[in-house]
């Protein structure tokens, strides 16, 4: 008996020849047999593409695209039924979904021989974004330290920028007298996200242990 594509399950169908389940309506179902296995679908889903192998095969009046059927009438598809459930499911709902046992390259090449450009680009910028998460190191933090007055605290975490956040306010007293009233002094602790890359290694992961050291001798 033939089985479903892995990963994939609900779309496929793996009866024999002689107790082939068929679609209520030969008119809006269309069955497929990818690589030997089974798969039934809509002719509205198959559509969604108007310019793909689908609807050219199965959906338009006197298809330009001729294709063999097995003995169940299911159009015969060359391809690794492995990869057709992503494609499917696309046309179904407009989302690329992936198993993590399938690897993007193959559905990539299934989306371009199927002509659905849009899939194309979707899987195209997802292995574009892995890569870049790849080739990008651990995401390391800089630490700076901040000394201010009481009456420069408030400007000073509003105007943060380039991406530094503020982390920690330890007080060290009130070191300056202005008229009748003290001025406290603060340090003031931010950070910011530094990405590493594999080629140039920014060495500013003890940062924070320098911190961490001249707060414990301040306090």
């Amino acid at each position: 008996p033939r089985s479903a594509a892995p990963g994939f399950s609900g779309a496929a169908l793996s009866p024999g020849p002689a107790g082939a389940a068929r679609p209520p309506s030969a008119s809006k179902w269309v069955r497929l047999n990818v690589g030997g296995t089974y798969f039934v679908s809509t002719r509205q889903t198959l559509c969604r593409e108007p310019k793909s192998f689908l609807c050219r095969l199965c959906c338009q009046d006197g298809p330009e695209l001729g294709s063999d059927k097995d003995e169940t009438g299911a159009y015969l598809i060359d391809r690794d039924p492995t990869y057709f459930g992503p494609i499917l499911n696309y046309l179904r709902h407009g989302k690329l979904i992936i198993n993590k046992e399938l690897a993007e390259e193959g559905v990539l090449e299934e989306a371009e021989f199927y002509n659905i450009a849009s899939l194309v680009r979707l899987v195209k910028e997802r292995i574009r974004d892995n890569e870049n998460r790849t080739s990008q190191g651990p995401v390391k933090h800089v630490y700076r330290v901040l000394q201010c007055q009481e009456e420069e605290l408030t400007q000073m975490v509003s105007t943060m920028s380039d991406g530094w956040k503020f982390e920690q306010l330890i007080s060290i007293g009130s070191s300056y007298n202005y008229g009748n009233e003290d001025q406290a002094e603060f340090l003031c602790v931010v950070s910011r996200e530094l990405n590493n890359s594999t080629n140039g290694i920014v060495k500013e992961p003890s940062e924070k242990a320098k911190v961490k050291h001249l707060l414990r001798c301040i306090v």
